[in-house]
Protein backbone atom coordinates (compact mmCIF):
# COMPACT_ATOMS: atom_id res chain seq x y z
CA UNK A 1 0.00 0.00 0.00
CA UNK A 2 2.81 2.69 0.95
CA UNK A 3 4.80 2.33 -2.95
CA UNK A 4 0.87 2.54 -4.18
CA UNK A 5 0.56 5.50 -2.05
CA UNK A 6 4.22 6.74 -3.29
CA UNK A 7 2.87 6.55 -7.23
CA UNK A 8 -0.23 8.42 -6.66
CA UNK A 9 1.74 10.73 -5.17
CA UNK A 10 4.68 10.97 -7.32
CA UNK A 11 1.48 10.87 -10.66
CA UNK A 12 -0.14 14.38 -9.08
CA UNK A 13 3.55 15.73 -8.85
CA UNK A 14 4.54 14.88 -12.40
CA UNK A 15 1.00 16.09 -13.73
CA UNK A 16 1.94 19.48 -11.61
CA UNK A 17 4.54 19.60 -13.61
CA UNK A 18 3.30 20.11 -16.77
CA UNK A 19 2.33 23.40 -15.62
CA UNK A 20 5.73 24.25 -15.77
CA UNK A 21 7.44 22.37 -18.39
CA UNK A 22 7.39 23.29 -22.15
CA UNK A 23 6.74 20.18 -24.32
CA UNK A 24 10.07 19.91 -25.38
CA UNK A 25 11.04 19.97 -21.32
CA UNK A 26 8.33 17.35 -21.59
CA UNK A 27 9.61 15.40 -24.32
CA UNK A 28 13.33 15.23 -22.78
CA UNK A 29 11.91 14.23 -19.59
CA UNK A 30 10.34 11.42 -21.04
CA UNK A 31 12.94 10.44 -22.52
CA UNK A 32 14.94 10.34 -19.57
CA UNK A 33 13.21 8.37 -17.36
CA UNK A 34 12.63 5.53 -20.40
CA UNK A 35 15.82 5.32 -21.06
CA UNK A 36 16.83 4.91 -17.11
CA UNK A 37 14.05 3.05 -15.45
CA UNK A 38 12.24 2.01 -18.34
CA UNK A 39 15.39 0.52 -20.35
CA UNK A 40 16.45 -0.94 -16.40
CA UNK A 41 13.51 -3.01 -15.53
CA UNK A 42 14.00 -4.92 -19.11
CA UNK A 43 17.90 -5.65 -19.06
CA UNK A 44 18.07 -8.37 -16.57
CA UNK A 45 16.22 -10.81 -18.86
CA UNK A 46 19.61 -12.59 -19.24
CA UNK A 47 19.66 -13.37 -15.22
CA UNK A 48 16.03 -14.09 -15.04
CA UNK A 49 16.38 -16.49 -17.50
CA UNK A 50 19.78 -18.33 -15.80
CA UNK A 51 17.37 -18.66 -12.78
CA UNK A 52 14.31 -20.04 -14.24
CA UNK A 53 16.48 -22.55 -15.52
CA UNK A 54 17.59 -23.45 -12.04
CA UNK A 55 14.11 -22.92 -10.59
CA UNK A 56 12.65 -25.21 -13.47
CA UNK A 57 14.43 -28.28 -15.10
CA UNK A 58 11.68 -28.46 -18.06
CA UNK A 59 13.22 -25.03 -19.19
CA UNK A 60 16.00 -25.45 -20.92
CA UNK A 61 17.94 -22.41 -21.17
CA UNK A 62 19.86 -22.75 -24.66
CA UNK A 63 16.20 -23.23 -25.93
CA UNK A 64 14.77 -20.04 -24.29
CA UNK A 65 18.01 -17.98 -25.23
CA UNK A 66 17.39 -19.25 -28.81
CA UNK A 67 13.59 -18.43 -28.40
CA UNK A 68 14.88 -15.02 -26.71
CA UNK A 69 17.21 -13.90 -29.65
CA UNK A 70 15.03 -15.06 -32.46
CA UNK A 71 12.10 -12.72 -30.97
CA UNK A 72 14.28 -10.09 -31.08
CA UNK A 73 16.08 -10.22 -34.51
CA UNK A 74 11.96 -11.66 -35.73
CA UNK A 75 10.37 -8.23 -33.83
CA UNK A 76 13.03 -5.54 -35.90
CA UNK A 77 12.53 -8.00 -39.23
CA UNK A 78 8.57 -7.21 -38.83
CA UNK A 79 9.11 -3.84 -38.00
CA UNK A 80 10.96 -3.69 -41.26
CA UNK A 81 9.14 -5.49 -43.63
CA UNK A 82 5.13 -5.12 -42.26
CA UNK A 83 5.24 -2.32 -39.77
CA UNK A 84 1.83 -1.53 -39.27
CA UNK A 85 1.31 -5.67 -38.25
CA UNK A 86 4.53 -5.16 -36.10
CA UNK A 87 3.16 -2.21 -34.33
CA UNK A 88 -0.36 -3.69 -34.08
CA UNK A 89 1.34 -6.78 -32.48
CA UNK A 90 3.00 -4.54 -30.03
CA UNK A 91 0.15 -2.97 -28.50
CA UNK A 92 -1.84 -5.92 -27.88
CA UNK A 93 1.85 -7.86 -26.50
CA UNK A 94 1.85 -4.42 -24.69
CA UNK A 95 -1.46 -4.74 -23.59
CA UNK A 96 -1.21 -7.98 -21.94
CA UNK A 97 2.06 -7.26 -20.42
CA UNK A 98 0.78 -4.01 -18.16
CA UNK A 99 -2.57 -5.80 -17.53
CA UNK A 100 -0.50 -8.60 -16.06
CA UNK A 101 2.22 -6.68 -14.26
CA UNK A 102 -0.76 -4.40 -12.56
CA UNK A 103 -3.16 -7.70 -11.69
CA UNK A 104 -0.23 -9.38 -9.91
CA UNK A 105 -1.25 -11.76 -7.34
CA UNK A 106 -5.01 -9.11 -6.89
CA UNK A 107 -6.64 -11.95 -7.37
CA UNK A 108 -8.56 -15.11 -5.28
CA UNK A 109 -9.64 -16.14 -8.37
CA UNK A 110 -8.61 -19.29 -9.98
CA UNK A 111 -9.72 -19.59 -13.35
CA UNK A 112 -5.98 -18.39 -15.14
CA UNK A 113 -7.39 -18.11 -18.62
CA UNK A 114 -10.48 -15.51 -17.48
CA UNK A 115 -7.69 -13.82 -15.30
CA UNK A 116 -5.70 -13.35 -18.17
CA UNK A 117 -8.54 -12.35 -20.69
CA UNK A 118 -9.00 -9.84 -17.95
CA UNK A 119 -5.28 -8.46 -17.63
CA UNK A 120 -4.90 -7.92 -21.60
CA UNK A 121 -8.83 -6.12 -21.86
CA UNK A 122 -7.18 -3.37 -18.73
CA UNK A 123 -4.00 -3.55 -20.36
CA UNK A 124 -5.47 -2.33 -23.68
CA UNK A 125 -7.91 0.01 -22.21
CA UNK A 126 -4.75 2.15 -20.23
CA UNK A 127 -3.41 2.22 -24.06
CA UNK A 128 -6.77 3.05 -25.60
CA UNK A 129 -7.20 5.79 -23.18
CA UNK A 130 -3.98 6.97 -23.83
CA UNK A 131 -5.00 7.07 -27.61
CA UNK A 132 -8.50 8.70 -26.49
CA UNK A 133 -6.67 11.27 -24.99
CA UNK A 134 -3.81 11.91 -27.46
CA UNK A 135 -5.54 11.04 -31.06
CA UNK A 136 -3.74 13.83 -33.29
CA UNK A 137 -0.19 12.82 -31.67
CA UNK A 138 -0.87 9.23 -31.56
CA UNK A 139 -1.89 9.35 -35.29
CA UNK A 140 1.14 11.27 -36.19
CA UNK A 141 3.44 8.65 -34.96
CA UNK A 142 1.26 5.31 -36.28
CA UNK A 143 1.88 7.28 -39.50
CA UNK A 144 5.62 7.74 -39.07
CA UNK A 145 5.89 3.91 -38.45
CA UNK A 146 3.80 2.38 -40.36
CA UNK A 147 2.01 5.46 -43.35
CA UNK A 148 -1.35 4.01 -41.78
CA UNK A 149 -3.86 6.75 -40.90
CA UNK A 150 -6.31 6.02 -38.14
CA UNK A 151 -9.24 7.94 -37.42
CA UNK A 152 -10.61 9.15 -34.49
CA UNK A 153 -14.14 7.46 -34.31
CA UNK A 154 -12.23 3.84 -34.93
CA UNK A 155 -10.05 5.31 -31.82
CA UNK A 156 -13.10 6.53 -29.64
CA UNK A 157 -15.52 3.29 -30.64
CA UNK A 158 -12.64 0.60 -30.19
CA UNK A 159 -12.12 2.49 -26.69
CA UNK A 160 -16.15 2.40 -25.33
CA UNK A 161 -15.85 -1.27 -26.80
CA UNK A 162 -13.01 -2.47 -24.59
CA UNK A 163 -14.40 -0.28 -21.33
CA UNK A 164 -17.86 -1.90 -21.64
CA UNK A 165 -15.88 -5.24 -21.96
CA UNK A 166 -13.86 -4.45 -18.63
CA UNK A 167 -16.81 -3.16 -16.74
CA UNK A 168 -18.79 -6.62 -17.95
CA UNK A 169 -15.64 -8.83 -16.58
CA UNK A 170 -15.35 -6.49 -13.40
CA UNK A 171 -18.66 -6.73 -12.49
CA UNK A 172 -18.19 -10.56 -12.81
CA UNK A 173 -14.90 -10.78 -10.53
CA UNK A 174 -16.84 -8.54 -7.82
CA UNK A 175 -19.76 -10.52 -7.46
CA UNK A 176 -17.48 -13.71 -6.94
CA UNK A 177 -13.95 -12.47 -6.11
CA UNK A 178 -13.73 -11.06 -2.34
CA UNK A 179 -10.56 -9.48 -3.24
CA UNK A 180 -11.36 -7.86 -6.24
CA UNK A 181 -14.23 -6.51 -4.43
CA UNK A 182 -12.29 -5.42 -1.78
CA UNK A 183 -9.90 -3.27 -4.21
CA UNK A 184 -13.02 -2.37 -6.79
CA UNK A 185 -12.91 1.51 -5.25
CA UNK A 186 -9.33 2.07 -5.25
CA UNK A 187 -9.02 0.59 -9.08
CA UNK A 188 -11.76 2.38 -10.38
CA UNK A 189 -9.76 5.65 -8.78
CA UNK A 190 -6.55 4.55 -10.83
CA UNK A 191 -8.27 4.48 -13.70
CA UNK A 192 -9.92 8.03 -13.41
CA UNK A 193 -6.13 9.20 -12.17
CA UNK A 194 -4.69 7.53 -15.21
CA UNK A 195 -7.31 9.48 -17.55
CA UNK A 196 -6.44 12.85 -15.93
CA UNK A 197 -2.57 12.09 -16.44
CA UNK A 198 -3.09 11.44 -20.21
CA UNK A 199 -5.53 14.37 -20.73
CA UNK A 200 -3.45 16.91 -19.07
CA UNK A 201 0.41 15.91 -20.29
CA UNK A 202 2.02 15.18 -23.69
CA UNK A 203 1.67 11.62 -25.52
CA UNK A 204 5.26 11.07 -24.71
CA UNK A 205 4.99 12.69 -21.39
CA UNK A 206 1.92 10.61 -20.02
CA UNK A 207 2.87 7.29 -21.53
CA UNK A 208 6.35 7.69 -19.53
CA UNK A 209 4.23 8.62 -16.47
CA UNK A 210 2.10 5.56 -16.36
CA UNK A 211 4.96 3.27 -18.03
CA UNK A 212 7.72 4.33 -15.30
CA UNK A 213 6.06 4.45 -11.89
CA UNK A 214 2.90 2.14 -12.78
CA UNK A 215 4.30 -0.43 -14.83
CA UNK A 216 8.58 -0.71 -14.62
CA UNK A 217 9.40 -0.22 -11.28
CA UNK A 218 7.00 -2.50 -10.11
CA UNK A 219 8.18 -4.72 -12.15
CA UNK A 220 11.92 -4.48 -11.40
CA UNK A 221 10.94 -4.71 -7.35
CA UNK A 222 9.08 -8.27 -8.51
CA UNK A 223 12.10 -9.36 -10.48
CA UNK A 224 14.62 -8.24 -7.18
CA UNK A 225 12.24 -9.97 -5.11
CA UNK A 226 12.27 -13.45 -7.50
CA UNK A 227 16.54 -13.09 -8.04
CA UNK A 228 17.38 -12.08 -4.33
CA UNK A 229 14.76 -13.00 -2.15
CA UNK A 230 14.20 -9.25 -0.57
CA UNK A 231 14.11 -5.52 -1.66
CA UNK A 232 16.52 -3.29 -0.01
CA UNK A 233 19.31 -0.65 -1.63
CA UNK A 234 22.20 -3.52 -1.57
CA UNK A 235 20.02 -6.10 -4.17
CA UNK A 236 18.84 -3.17 -6.31
CA UNK A 237 22.47 -2.61 -6.96
CA UNK A 238 23.28 -5.85 -7.77
CA UNK A 239 20.02 -5.93 -9.65
CA UNK A 240 21.87 -2.70 -11.34
CA UNK A 241 25.47 -4.29 -11.88
CA UNK A 242 24.24 -7.59 -13.44
CA UNK A 243 22.03 -5.62 -15.94
CA UNK A 244 24.31 -2.77 -16.55
CA UNK A 245 25.71 -4.06 -19.85
CA UNK A 246 22.51 -4.92 -21.66
CA UNK A 247 21.48 -1.13 -20.74
CA UNK A 248 24.32 0.21 -21.68
CA UNK A 249 24.17 -1.55 -24.84
CA UNK A 250 20.38 -0.43 -25.38
CA UNK A 251 20.92 3.46 -24.49
CA UNK A 252 23.69 3.00 -27.38
CA UNK A 253 21.44 1.99 -29.79
CA UNK A 254 18.87 4.87 -28.70
CA UNK A 255 21.61 7.77 -29.01
CA UNK A 256 22.79 6.27 -32.67
CA UNK A 257 19.16 6.36 -33.63
CA UNK A 258 18.92 9.86 -32.08
CA UNK A 259 22.20 11.49 -33.75
CA UNK A 260 21.52 9.76 -37.01
CA UNK A 261 17.90 11.16 -37.31
CA UNK A 262 18.10 15.10 -37.53
CA UNK A 263 13.78 15.18 -37.63
CA UNK A 264 11.80 14.31 -34.39
CA UNK A 265 8.70 12.55 -35.66
CA UNK A 266 10.45 10.16 -37.30
CA UNK A 267 12.61 10.00 -34.41
CA UNK A 268 9.77 9.22 -32.07
CA UNK A 269 8.23 6.96 -34.20
CA UNK A 270 11.51 4.87 -34.31
CA UNK A 271 11.47 5.09 -30.57
CA UNK A 272 8.14 3.39 -30.23
CA UNK A 273 9.78 0.79 -32.60
CA UNK A 274 12.94 0.22 -30.78
CA UNK A 275 10.83 -0.22 -27.52
CA UNK A 276 8.72 -3.00 -29.06
CA UNK A 277 12.14 -5.02 -30.11
CA UNK A 278 12.88 -4.67 -26.63
CA UNK A 279 9.62 -5.15 -25.12
CA UNK A 280 8.74 -8.61 -27.07
CA UNK A 281 11.42 -10.77 -25.82
CA UNK A 282 11.16 -9.55 -22.06
CA UNK A 283 7.57 -10.25 -22.12
CA UNK A 284 8.12 -13.81 -22.77
CA UNK A 285 10.27 -13.78 -19.78
CA UNK A 286 8.34 -12.22 -17.61
CA UNK A 287 5.53 -14.66 -18.38
CA UNK A 288 8.30 -17.59 -17.85
CA UNK A 289 8.94 -16.33 -15.05
CA UNK A 290 5.67 -15.90 -13.48
CA UNK A 291 4.57 -19.55 -14.38
CA UNK A 292 7.92 -21.11 -12.41
CA UNK A 293 6.78 -19.10 -9.59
Amino acid sequence: MKSQNFTIVISFFCIWLTGYFSEQIQLLSAFLLIITFGILHGSNDIVLLNKINKKAASYSINRVLTSYVLVVLGTVLLFYFIPALALLVFVLISSYHFGEQHWNKKFDFKNVYIIKLYQFLYGFLILLLLFSCQTHEVKKVVFEISAVTLFDGAIYSTTALVLLLVLITSFYFYTIDANFKKNAIQEAFYLLLFVIIFKLTTLIWGFAIYFIFWHSIPSLIDQVYYLYGNWSFSTFLLYCKSAFWYWIISIAGIATLYFTLGEKDLFEGLFFSFLAAVTFPHVMVIITMNKVK
